[in-house]
């Protein structure tokens, strides 16, 4: 039997189906956006999906019709096939729809959230689902909160997380966190990954841009992942595959708007003049990346070139997807400077920067966070900072820096 994860975003959308009367999932393919509102739903509630062509031709072509067959509440999945659906979503709300009237699902989350907010402001409250996390698949307890750097919420995490050493980091980063593998339900990793290949050529690139070689487009992704975790370089990525960087931007943007991949950006500050201003290039799911550079065991990977930037692409989609099960923006950028002094992010909470830096070693030590002193010097308002690595417990290096696991993430 596949297992069953409960999902730490769940509590959200029960919450703000009580005064929204409308709620929206976003999120990459397959990271079981339609499995949590199923397991939420209600006998009452009608569901319809638009990979239903006959459905979701009934919503673009009258969707007034397609409304009063599927009467709310309803749940209506893969909603970005039919965008002429959310004027008339609109007109049901402003007729005092009641709240939770609206479950809408959508896989290309930028177009998604800019139809919502065009046609639906005020009106919707916007979720972005995340890949399984840390928490979701080894936590021994159901309590979450947004990664802190307050003692008492790195204590807590680390008495319901379930430890970790560096072999087994490496193998949770291999496998990445895709539902329908970590389950079990496809038990074979190739095959699975190289489905949602497919399966993301035949359907969301075909959406955005028929034209594409696939062919080449699968080596551009490659080229991209070959670079997760690092600064953005658009014209390096262009000449690994051949193709022009305006090309090469263009199908950045297309993985972007798939939710395949995002960007953290440099922190902005009028103290900070001589910061570099290229955003840093994520995965959305490690095992994707393992894949796609050919890394055959987590054993090859954790002693490869590619050992760090991976590490640093899981522990932000670790921080990055606690945020977005709360319902919150992710508060992350990033500092590099012209002098290349760099610290890996920075963590915003209450006007007040946390500095952390991603290590895959297990005793790191204070000459490791001496860019940390930088921004005091810039009078920029520091809080406690933090080493995110693999040592074995939860520790301190001075009164200002934690040194925490990655497994407590």
């Amino acid at each position: 039997m596949p297992r069953l994860f409960a999902r730490d975003i769940a509590p959200t959308i029960s919450k703000l189906s009580q005064s929204y009367s409308a709620v929206m999932l976003t999120g990459p393919r397959q990271v079981g956006k339609t499995t949590v509102l199923m397991n939420l739903k209600e006998e009452s509630r009608t569901y319809v999906t638009l990979d239903d062509w006959t459905q979701r031709n009934l919503a673009r072509t009258d969707p007034r019709m397609f409304l009063e067959l599927h009467r709310a509440p309803v749940m209506i999945d893969e909603v970005q096939y039919a965008p002429e659906l959310f004027s008339y979503i609109k007109l049901q709300i402003d007729q005092n729809a009641k709240p939770g009237a609206f479950w809408l699902t959508g896989s290309q989350s930028f177009s998604m959230m800019r139809l919502a907010q065009e046609s639906l402001a005020g009106r919707v409250a916007l979720l972005h689902m995340s890949a399984l996390t840390q928490h979701e698949i080894y936590s021994t307890n159901s309590s979450l909160r947004p990664f802190s750097l307050e003692l008492r919420a790195l204590q807590d995490a680390q008495e319901i997380s379930k430890p970790a050493d560096v072999n087994e980091i490496y193998t949770r980063i291999w496998q990445g966190s895709m539902p329908a593998y970590v389950s079990g339900r496809h038990p074979d990793r190739d095959v699975f990954y190289s489905s949602f290949i497919q399966t993301y050529l035949a359907r969301d690139l075909t959406d955005q841009s028929s034209n594409v070689d696939r062919y080449r487009f699968v080596d551009f992704i490659r080229a991209a992942a070959c670079r997760c975790g690092c600064l953005l370089n658009i014209s390096a990525i262009a000449n690994d595959v051949g193709i022009s960087p305006a090309t090469a931007k263009h199908w950045l943007g297309i993985l972007e708007q798939s939710d395949l991949i995002f960007f953290l950006h440099p922190y902005a500050n009028n103290l900070l003049k001589r910061t570099v201003k290229a955003p840093k290039l994520y995965f959305f799911d490690t095992g994707l990346v393992a894949y796609l550079t050919r890394h055959n065991s987590p054993e090859t990977l954790a002693n490869g070139a590619l050992c760090g930037q991976i590490l640093e692409n899981y522990v932000v989609n670790q921080i990055r997807a606690g945020f977005h099960n709360v319902g919150r923006q992710y508060p992350l950028w990033y500092y590099r400077d012209f002098d290349q002094d760099e610290i890996d992010l920075l963590l915003e909470a209450d006007g007040v920067l946390h500095p952390i830096e991603i290590k895959r070693m297990t005793t790191p030590n204070l000459s490791i966070t001496k860019t940390f002193k930088k921004l005091k010097n810039k009078n920029l308002p520091i809080g406690a900072g933090a080493v995110i690595c693999n040592a074995p417990q939860l520790s301190a290096l001075d009164n200002d820096v934690f040194v925490v696991p990655v497994w407590m993430l």
